[in-house]
């Protein structure tokens, strides 16, 4: 199991309201009906922001770690193994770590209370550890705990750390949930389990911004493509031939992944909730054999 940077395309390896102006959401708060917020006091995007990253160890957790603290961001570091999130927080400024297995719900509340007591609020959740098994077995040999963890952890573990956060989001005024998808939630890459939690989990991101909305919080997913993380080590030739089959002509970093969270968290994404956006590089728009390269076809 595994809760930490997200697996890539294929890898088979974790407010409703009324239009015009008399919306729901209080003024300032950055969502449907309220005006975009400002920045910090030290002009950053993120400055006076309490933040928790789950899975935020290695890969797409720690680059965005990195980006939300380079802007002014207090981020609390969270993963499974806490070795590994104490070494990432010590290589951001500012940032604290803390253990966290999100399939455990006390764990979570654990760490959204640290959250608050350090930082004096929690203003941005990033949902980011998944589970996803190291080779996909074919569909019919896919046995119901290994079916079962992958939906836990990705979609259940998401569902619990944005219950035990959204109160304490909805009283920051300015509170948002950026969780991070995947392609493989709109497209078969070959690992059904892994599919089927993420695409859950855009699910979850619309129906939980129509209930969020109206208490100030918005809720969006981005659905990376392939992304060059620690995950593919050993694996490298798989995403030089990956590369090729992308209409961008590589495969992404966390940084660009990073990059989005940043956007959809701050209130420069003050009006845009419920969405899912892909950084995928353009392979939604025609995956040109992915699937294949990244199983060692040609």
């Amino acid at each position: 199991m595994r809760q930490a940077d997200q697996p890539e395309a294929g890898r088979t390896g974790s407010g409703r309201t009324g239009e015009g102006s008399a919306g729901a959401g209080p003024a300032g708060s950055g969502v449907p009906g309220g005006p975009a917020g400002e920045p910090g006091p030290g002009g950053r995007r993120f400055d006076g922001y309490g933040v928790l990253i789950t899975g935020a160890g290695q890969g797409i957790g720690a680059a965005t770690a990195r980006r939300l603290a380079a802007e002014g961001a207090r981020v609390l570091v969270t993963d499974l193994d806490e070795e590994r999130a104490r070494a990432t927080a010590a290589s951001v400024p500012g940032a604290l770590a803390h253990r966290c297995d999100v399939a455990d719900r006390t764990e979570i509340e654990a760490a959204v209370a640290y959250a608050v007591e350090h930082f004096g609020s929690l203003d941005v959740l990033v949902n980011n550890a998944y589970a996803c098994a190291p080779d996909a077995p074919l569909f019919e040999d896919e046995p119901d705990d290994g079916w079962a963890r992958d939906l836990d952890i990705t979609l259940t573990g998401a569902f619990r750390c944005a219950r035990a956060a959204l109160p304490h989001l909805a009283a920051s005024g300015r509170g948002a949930i950026v969780s991070i998808g995947s392609v493989n939630g709109e497209q078969d890459f070959g690992n059904h389990a892994y599919s089927a939690a993420k695409a859950g989990l855009a699910s979850l991101t619309r129906t939980l911004a129509g209930h969020a909305a109206p208490r100030g919080v918005r809720v969006n997913l981005v659905a990376p493509g392939t992304i060059r993380t620690e995950g593919w080590a050993g694996r490298e030739d798989s995403l030089d031939r990956a590369a090729a089959h992308y209409p961008a002509g590589r495969v992404g970093t966390p940084e660009d992944i990073a990059s989005a969270v940043a956007f959809l968290a701050s209130a420069d994404a003050a009006w845009i909730t419920g969405v899912t956006l892909p950084v995928d590089g353009g392979i939604l728009t025609s995956n040109l054999g992915l699937r294949r390269a990244l199983r060692g076809g040609a």
